[in-house]
């Protein structure tokens, strides 16, 4: 039954994905490999709608590829499947806050979390540039020049460097690359 699988992934998407939205990333592409029910270049466009779209990036992303994987229920499945683990813990933590607040333990336990937050969201990262940046068919055809997708490149560190001088919102810079993206046909 597909529905109660996208559920159980997302679920456990959801209680394992400590650091937001994108921390799920890995998850998406264990679930991509593991299923089949999305592929890699599709998780590069969940990440453009996501970043683009209102609400949070790992619902929005969930909600993408449920919808891609099971129609419309599978997109409300897979959101609420994600979202489920977070409510829980919350309802317990709150339960239990006052009793842990000072606990050394618990904020020892938050620290620990950080670098693994900091290195599943830039292993993430590295896979969408990976994508978006690559042409790794070019070099398995022996085509070394066709190796980088220059265009996608420039674009990258022309809206990398915009966005630290201009310091306009990112949806300025979403909507220019997609219109870049038409008109060049990228």
């Amino acid at each position: 039954m597909i529905y109660l699988r996208l559920i159980w992934e997302f679920f456990k998407t959801g209680l394992f994905s400590v650091g937001g939205g994108l921390a799920t990333l890995p998850f998406l592409y264990e679930m991509s490999d593991k299923t089949s029910w999305f592929s890699h270049a599709d998780i590069a466009d969940m990440i453009a709608i996501s970043e683009s779209t209102p609400g949070a990036i790992g619902i929005n992303m969930s909600t993408y590829a449920g919808y891609i994987t099971g129609g419309v229920l599978g997109g409300i499945l897979a959101s609420l499947g994600l979202a489920l683990p977070s409510y829980i813990i919350i309802l317990l933590i709150a339960r239990f806050l006052e009793a842990f607040s000072g606990s050394k333990y618990v904020t020892r336990a938050f620290y620990g979390l950080r670098p693994a937050s900091i290195a599943m969201i830039s292993a993430a990262g590295i896979n969408v540039a990976r994508i978006a940046l690559i042409n790794e068919s070019a070099l398995k055809a022996g085509n070394i020049g066709g190796f980088f997708l220059w265009k996608a490149i420039i674009l990258a560190v022309l809206i990398y460097v915009g966005q630290k001088k201009l310091k306009w919102h990112p949806v300025a810079f979403i909507a220019i690359s997609a219109v870049i993206g038409i008109v060049f046909k990228f």
